[in-house]
């Protein structure tokens, strides 16, 4: 008995390793085009350039600055300002002696109206020191 193995291949892969074929040898034909240029001498071996740091520090500041300045102000509290926000209710303390009182408003009320990092109390102001 013989058996017969049928293979298919879909259209898209046969194109991709068509395309890959192409490349391959277009770009082989060019660099070695490129290396039997006649009246060149052959180039030595590459040498890099010294890195420009204050560039570098400037681009990666400025980057940064781009990937860190949503994360800031992104909101923290995905129900803030509807009926399902559990930061919404609070407990305070008034304690005796005329002190003011103390309840956890003062940190979740930035957050249950909507706010980020950037609108916490005491975080708030460490976010400066951020770029963005």
């Amino acid at each position: 008995m013989h058996r017969r193995v049928i293979t298919m291949v879909s259209k898209k892969s046969a194109a991709g390793l068509a395309a890959a074929v192409g490349a391959a040898v277009l770009l082989g034909a060019g660099s070695a085009q490129a290396a039997t240029a006649p009246g060149e001498a052959p180039a030595g071996p590459a040498k890099l350039t010294k890195t420009d740091l204050g560039q570098a520090l400037g681009g990666t500041t400025t980057g940064l600055g781009y990937g860190i300045a949503p994360i800031k102000s992104l909101r923290l509290d995905p129900w803030a300002n509807s009926s399902a926000d559990f930061l919404n209710n609070g407990a305070a303390l008034q304690p005796d002696q005329g002190l003011p009182a103390i309840g956890t408003g003062t940190l979740t009320g930035p957050l249950s109206a909507g706010g980020g990092v950037k609108d916490l109390p005491l975080v708030g102001g460490l976010t400066g020191v951020l770029p963005g």
